[in-house]
């Protein structure tokens, strides 16, 4: 009996609530053929127009990216060139300095080969015998004298 009770109790809600939803709206009334033209050409006229400024933007960004590579390689050439000058430059003062001592060293064995071949003129010819039997005594001494420097005790 209580499920029964329960159950029309619950109808009654429900009918109170349905009872009080208001009426289903009536559907819009179709627009006018000449508006809907309108509205497509404002739609089709921005379009265009957004497309304009997006094919603008593109080109835009495209001369600056054209400029900023000319702008670089310019620099890379140009630093190029002065790393390539400074290097020559480095190059020809070593090549001159090695000259320079190249011309002082053929000067210094001239001198030397013409100071020997003056000091050959003048000295006297000795026989070869001779020369070997001096050339011992030098060394004999020079043996002598060494041996007395290492056997002489410190002071």
């Amino acid at each position: 009996m209580n499920k029964v009770i329960a159950t029309l109790i619950a109808g009654l809600f429900a009918g109170a609530a349905f009872a009080q939803s208001p009426a289903p709206a009536t559907a819009p009334a179709a627009a006018p053929k000449a508006e809907v033209q309108h509205d497509k050409a404002v739609a089709k006229a921005e379009a265009k127009h957004t497309a304009a400024v997006a094919k603008a933007d593109a080109k835009e960004a495209k001369d600056v990216a054209k400029t900023d590579a000319k702008e670089t390689k310019a620099a890379v050439k140009t630093t190029g060139k002065e790393t390539k000058e400074a290097v020559k430059a480095e190059a020809k003062g070593a090549k001159e300095a090695v000259k320079t001592e190249t011309k002082s060293t053929k000067e210094a064995v001239k001198t030397e080969a013409k100071t020997t071949k003056e000091a050959k003129a003048e000295a006297p010819k000795k026989d070869i015998v001779t020369a070997k039997a001096e050339t011992k005594h030098e060394a004999k001494v020079e043996k002598k004298a060494a041996a007395k420097t290492e056997a002489a005790p410190a002071k």
